[in-house]
C-alpha cells in the first residue's frame, strides 16, 4: 500500500502553518471542486486526494502522528500498542477533523486504503459535515441605453430557471449587480451561490453617456448663427426649443440642465445634456447669393 505525501497533495512545506494548510487546501478545493469539474474523474480523484490530505494535516493530533511516522506507518499501531504496554499513553488520539469544503457522498468510503489503514478507517464522531456555498453564476445582459432610462422589470432564463429581476433606471455599461441566492445549489445544506449580471449597453447613434450626463450635436445653418434664431433640439425623451444668439460660433456648447440620464438609484436626479452646434456652410450657392456674400465681404 502506497505511502501519500498530503504536503506534496496541498503543494505546501512541512513547515507550514495551520493557516497556510488552510490556505492551499481552500485555494485547490475551488480548483477542483465537482461544482466546478462536472463529469471530470480526474478532477474527483484530485478533490478526493486533497480533502483526505486536509482530514490529516488540519487536525493537531492526526498530523502528529503521520509527521512521526511517515512512510513507516505500518508499523505506527504496533508502536503505539507497545508505548501502552510500558505504560506511556499514547499521544495521538482521534481529534476532529477540520473540513472547509466537501461534496456530497463524500464519506470514509471515498478515502483511500492508506487513510483507512494507517488512521483506523474512521473519522471523530466529534467531525460535524461542514456546508459549502454553492457555486456563484455570472452572465452578461445586452441592452439598448434607452432600456436603462427608467427602471424595468425583465424575466431572465439562467440555467433553466426563469428569474424576474429589476433592472434600476441608470445602471452603467459594463456594471454587474448581485441577485442573492440564484447560483446553484450548496452541498450539506449549505446557501445557494448568487447570480452577478453584468450590461452590455449598445451605444446611442444620437448620444454619447458619461456618467448621467449626455452629448449631442445639433446643426443650425449659417444664416441662424449669424443673426440668431430659434431651433428645436431632441433631448433623450422629448424636444425643447432653444434660442440661438447671434454670431454664434461652430463648436459652441450649450447645457440643459436635468436633460441628461437618471442618476443610478437616485430617484428623480438627472444628469445634464450639452448640445455642441455644428454651424453648416452653404453648398452650391445661387449667382444672387454668391453676389451677396460678396458685397458683405467688402462692406469688411
Amino acid at each position: 500500500m502506497e505511502f501519500i505525501d498530503y504536503y506534496k497533495v496541498l503543494g505546501i512545506d512541512k513547515k507550514a502553518t495551520a493557516a497556510e494548510i488552510k490556505k492551499a487546501y481552500r485555494k485547490l478545493a475551488r480548483k477542483y471542486h465537482p461544482d466546478t469539474n462536472p463529469n471530470d474523474e480526474e478532477a474527483k480523484k484530485k478533490f478526493q486526494q486533497i480533502n483526505e490530505a486536509n482530514e490529516v494535516l488540519s487536525n493537531s493530533e492526526n498530523r502528529k502522528k503521520y509527521d512521526a511516522y511517515g512512510k513507516n506507518w505500518q508499523h505506527a499501531e504496533a508502536y503505539e500498542e507497545a508505548k501502552k504496554q510500558q505504560g506511556y499513553q499514547s499521544g495521538f488520539g482521534n481529534g476532529g477533523f477540520n473540513q472547509q469544503y466537501s461534496s456530497s457522498g463524500f464519506d470514509g468510503t471515498d478515502f483511500s486504503d492508506f487513510f483507512n489503514t494507517a488512521f483506523g478507517g474512521r473519522r471523530s464522531s466529534r467531525r460535524r459535515s461542514t456546508q459549502f456555498r454553492g457555486q456563484d453564476f455570472n452572465a452578461t445582459l445586452q441592452l439598448n441605453l434607452r432600456d436603462v432610462y427608467t427602471s424595468q422589470k425583465q424575466v431572465l432564463t439562467v440555467n433553466g430557471k426563469n428569474i424576474r429581476i429589476t433592472i434600476p433606471a441608470g445602471v452603467e455599461n459594463g456594471q454587474t449587480i448581485k441577485i442573492k441566492g440564484y447560483g446553484s445549489e450548496g452541498v450539506n445544506g449549505g446557501p445557494k451561490g448568487d447570480l452577478y449580471i453584468t450590461f452590455d449597453l449598445v451605444p446611442d447613434d444620437n448620444f454619447k453617456r458619461d456618467g448621467a450626463n449626455l452629448y449631442t450635436e445639433q446643426n443650425i445653418d449659417l444664416y441662424t448663427a449669424v443673426l440668431g434664431g430659434e431651433v428645436v433640439i431632441d433631448t433623450f425623451v422629448d424636444k425643447v426649443k432653444l434660442k440661438v444668439k447671434a454670431g454664434t460660433q461652430n463648436g459652441t456648447k450649450v447645457r440643459l440642465k436635468e436633460k441628461g440620464f437618471p442618476k443610478y438609484k437616485k430617484e428623480g436626479q438627472f444628469g445634464d445634456l450639452y448640445v455642441t452646434y455644428n454651424v453648416i456652410i452653404p453648398t452650391n450657392l445661387t449667382d444672387e447669393q454668391r453676389n451677396l456674400f460678396t458685397k458683405l465681404s467688402k462692406l469688411k
